[in-house]
């Protein structure tokens, strides 16, 4: 086996995996999981370059995870970097504190790479399951975009596409006063639904969705309607991980999300608080892949790029 520890610092946040990897079985077995919020593209769009407080957020963040990384004695460490740091004018302040802090510089990687080690990080754990037809396909929901991976041994094609939660809430299921419709109407869903529609439309030109055999489904979308198809009172990792849960399902919790006000969602324990205006639109984007590559279940994983990142180094 190999320590192994990944970086993978986003626009908003910068996440650790400290783990040890055996090839021999597929298995990456965590030592230390954690994500901090740190804001790094902070203004960027702006200004085109890096704030200083964002700087400093990212820099105690990277000094916390060295100690981590120290404590567990990794042999190995990548730290895989947000395209805010390669677009920024002073980038390479970033690139040096990571560099005086950590001993590595932060990679910028395309969204090939960043394609492959996600479809890495999700599928790695699932060959040589006989339940489990190959290819896959991995669908990443996220905040701002929904990225699509097909593949078997490794990636065929891939792509995003800008349908995610929190894009198609903002841009359709949002009051004059800036306040989330509770719940929506008819007429903003089905805004939300010819978007997601269009944006499948192209997914399925440039991408053979339709030839997978099996759905995997990764981040807080995915992962919040499997918590509450399982029925859990509390958020569960493990339980959550690799549940198979099925297209009837979704289609009702679809539903009932959709249909559901602010302060009914908010009950339940397992969506996380930032994620009650948004997961309808995510469960949403969910359903209809679902419907458009006529998968009967989804296979859920809590593992992603930053699993990939640890695998790349094993």
């Amino acid at each position: 086996m190999t320590r192994v520890a990944a970086i993978d610092c986003g626009t908003n946040s910068i996440r650790l995996l400290v783990a040890d990897a055996d090839p021999a079985t597929g298995e990456l077995r965590d030592l230390d999981r954690r994500m901090t919020i740190v804001r790094l593209g902070q203004g960027v769009d702006r200004t085109g370059r890096l704030a200083p407080e964002a700087l400093e957020r990212t820099f105690a963040a990277c000094r916390e995870y060295a100690a981590v990384i120290k404590e567990h004695g990794a042999e190995r460490l990548r730290f895989v970097a947000t395209s805010a740091s390669r677009d920024a004018s002073n980038r390479d302040e970033f690139v040096r504190g990571v560099l005086d802090i950590l001993g590595v510089e932060p990679e910028v990687i395309s969204g090939d790479q960043e394609a492959a080690l996600s479809f890495l990080g999700a599928t790695k754990e699932l060959t040589g399951r006989a339940d489990l037809e190959k290819p896959y396909l991995v669908v990443d929901i996220g905040g701002g975009s929904t990225e699509f991976v097909v593949g078997d041994d490794g990636v065929r094609a891939a792509l995003s596409v800008d349908i995610g939660c929190v894009r198609m809430t903002e841009r359709h299921l949002v009051a004059a006063d800036g306040t989330v419709t509770d719940p929506p109407g008819a007429a903003q869903v089905g805004a939300v639904r010819r978007d997601i529609a269009a944006a499948l439309d192209r997914v399925e030109r440039e991408v053979p969705i339709a030839g997978a055999r099996t759905l995997v489904g990764l981040a807080g979308s995915v992962t919040t309607v499997a918590a509450l198809a399982l029925g859990l009172k509390e958020y569960d990792w493990a339980a959550i991980h690799h549940s198979r849960i099925p297209y009837d399902k979704v289609v009702e919790l679809t539903d009932w999300l959709l249909t559901s006000t602010h302060d009914q969602r908010a009950l339940h324990p397992v969506i996380h608080p930032g994620r009650v205006d948004v997961i309808a639109s995510g469960a949403l984007v969910l359903r209809m892949v679902m419907e458009r590559t006529g998968a009967c279940e989804v296979v859920v994983s809590e593992h992603d790029i930053l699993d990939g990142i640890g695998w790349s180094l094993a």
